[in-house]
């Protein structure tokens, strides 16, 4: 299967489709193999020799040490992974479901390894042919970081520089690239798996990995010191409102005021600042969404993790080569209304898409939701009239508030506080007009009383007092008036014990 491979070159995409595996080639114990050579002292510690396999000629042995990568274990990483590429036949490869491959890959690097006396501990050789399949089946250097569910965002500044945020706080990590070049093609191979591509003609590209995490890609000659490569995860386990009272993000009465506006097809606009947690809370809210409802996503990397069964996700194209053949986020929600939706679910709200949502939102289409960033709930409705005119809508002021109040009936703000934490610090409604002013009402909000030594924010969430909200009747259109009134009737009495 695996045959004497002549050409050589960056580290290769794989693509393998689940099939069964082939038979194991016996051609790869006899691959010529080039010889290892690393020069000055090895500096990775010693370890147990690996079982040798029909030596040649006796070589210096090099010691690994897996605890602290020098530029000594990737020049030996470097030397075993060009011997690998030399030995087998990436073509038959690919014919392999991704277990099989990685058994095979296996074999033939432990092979090479004895074949050259490289001494290795157990563990030191475990992590240098983990490193080897990860580089050649997966995302090389990222797979450790993208396994590990406690990481929101992994950034990538070049080959030297791979950041993670863990818990709100920023953290520099040791992972590095072998270059640039595995860099970019890692990068390369994350965005052809959405069917789009990255490089200097198209040097700026959102994508995702089929977990749904978002990607975004920069390469130079616009990223000036290598390609950037940011990534914002999600969890494993999607997360829902009960998680969110127990991170403390919001109290149990305010998740129930959530629940029931997502049940009773209030339209919902959820705002807040970059990694505020967005997309999180919008995911929550449609797991209230009746099973029975027909949704419609609309995203330019499709992020959202709907478990309704009837879903039908829809995603932005940028341009070709020749700059045509986009479709815009615009073009989305306009045909969605030409899909007989029962709620319209836009991932991000960031143009003149905004008036095509709030039309849906106007003609029938009652529970569609949206996220924009802004800061504050009167700041969201601000940015919508501001994405209105920008979108060449000559329409006065005063008929697109009318829009707006017409339309949005709730206005859920996210906050990343400066601790790392994050809150939902606002639960407003949009109430009507007087005169030219769009009047507002909070039901919840979260007031910062300081901090704690540690560097923790204090603070608590807290009813206004609103007994009969705005979407009362709505409420009782559903018959949920009894749950919204005692959630707000404990959240009143949990406030008078604080």
């Amino acid at each position: 299967m695996f045959g004497k491979r002549t050409d050589s070159g960056n580290t290769p995409t794989v693509n393998v489709p689940p099939s069964p595996a082939a038979a194991h080639p016996a051609a790869a114990a006899g691959a010529s193999v080039p010889d290892l050579k690393i020069g000055g002292s090895a500096g990775f510690g010693t370890g147990v020799a690996a079982p040798k396999v029909a030596p040649p000629a006796p070589a210096k042995p090099v010691e690994v040490e897996a605890k602290h990568k020098s530029e000594s274990y990737y020049d030996i990483k470097s030397t075993i992974f060009n011997a690998l590429i030399d030995a087998i036949d990436l073509t038959q490869l690919g014919q392999l479901d991704r277990d099989a491959a990685r058994d095979e890959i296996r074999d033939i690097v432990n092979e090479i390894i004895a074949l050259k006396d490289v001494v290795m501990s157990i563990a030191e050789q475990e992590e240098l042919l983990e490193d080897i399949c990860n580089d050649v089946l997966g995302y090389g250097p990222l797979e450790p970081l993208l396994a590990r569910d406690d990481i929101a965002d992994i950034m990538v500044n070049g080959a030297n520089a791979v950041f993670i945020e863990v818990d709100g706080k920023m953290q520099k990590t040791g992972v590095r690239f072998r270059d640039n070049s595995q860099l970019l093609n890692i990068c390369q191979r994350i965005v052809s798996q959405v069917g789009r591509r990255v490089d200097e003609a198209s040097p700026i590209c959102d994508a995702r990995l089929p977990d749904g995490s978002r990607v975004n890609v920069i390469v130079p000659p616009l990223a000036i010191d290598g390609a950037a490569l940011t990534i914002r995860k999600f969890k494993k386990d999607r997360l829902r409102l009960p998680d969110l009272v127990k991170f403390k993000s919001i109290t149990p009465e305010g998740a129930t005021i959530l629940e029931i506006i997502g049940r009773v097809r209030c339209n919902v606009l959820i705002s807040g600042g970059t990694g505020s947690g967005k997309t999180t809370l919008l995911n929550c809210l449609t797991g209230y969404v009746d099973l029975e409802e027909r949704v419609i996503t609309c995203e330019d990397a499709a992020e959202l993790q709907l478990q309704q069964p009837h879903v039908v996700r829809l995603e932005t194209r940028p341009p070709n080569l020749e700059g045509e053949g986009a479709i815009t986020m615009r073009e989305l929600v306009k045909n969605c209304l030409r899909m007989r939706p029962e709620r319209i679910i836009v991932g991000e709200v960031r143009g003149p898409e905004a008036f095509d949502l709030l039309q849906a939102m106007n003609t029938g289409h009652d529970g569609s939701m949206g996220t924009l960033h802004a800061n504050s709930p009167r700041e969201a409705i601000s940015r919508l009239e501001s994405m209105i005119t920008m979108g060449g809508f000559s329409l006065p002021s005063k008929t697109i508030k009318e829009m707006i109040v017409g339309s949005i009936d709730v206005i859920v703000q996210a906050s990343r506080l400066r601790d790392g934490s994050r809150k939902i610090t606002h639960i407003t409604e949009v109430v009507g007009m007087e005169g030219d002013v769009i009047i507002t009402q909070d039901l919840f909000i979260y007031d910062i009383v300081g901090e704690d030594a540690a560097g923790k924010i204090i603070g608590q969430h807290r009813s206004t007092g609103i007994a009969r909200p705005h979407f009362w009747d709505r409420a009782r259109y559903y018959n949920e008036e009894h749950r919204l009134a005692e959630a707000l009737e404990k959240a009143e009495m949990r406030d008078a014990k604080d």
